[in-house]
């Protein structure tokens, strides 16, 4: 798999608990791809792009570096990203 939709990718990554909870997210304009801010949550998310996710007062900067076929546990979430944000600390 080399392309998923940017609502499936936020909840198998666990950004969100529900994938009507990333649909949302995501149409309410908190979301960014690559600094550009993306409303539609069928966008296909590739390896390589940057995620910017607007969450409760906070912000994670997220770089996709894989993809799931099933949500797994955090964990397996944990390998679907780089936190970008961690590396600057």
């Amino acid at each position: 798999m080399e392309r998923q939709r940017l609502d499936k990718w936020l909840w198998h990554a666990r950004v969100v608990k529900a994938r009507s909870s990333a649909a949302a997210l995501v149409e309410a304009g908190h979301v960014r791809v690559n600094g550009v801010r993306e409303t539609a949550p069928g966008h296909a998310v590739k390896s390589g792009d940057v995620l910017t996710i607007g969450l409760d007062r906070s912000i994670r900067l997220l770089k996709v570096i894989g993809f799931a076929e099933r949500r797994g546990d955090a964990a397996a979430a944990r390998v679907l990203y780089a936190d970008l944000q961690q590396r600057q600390q």
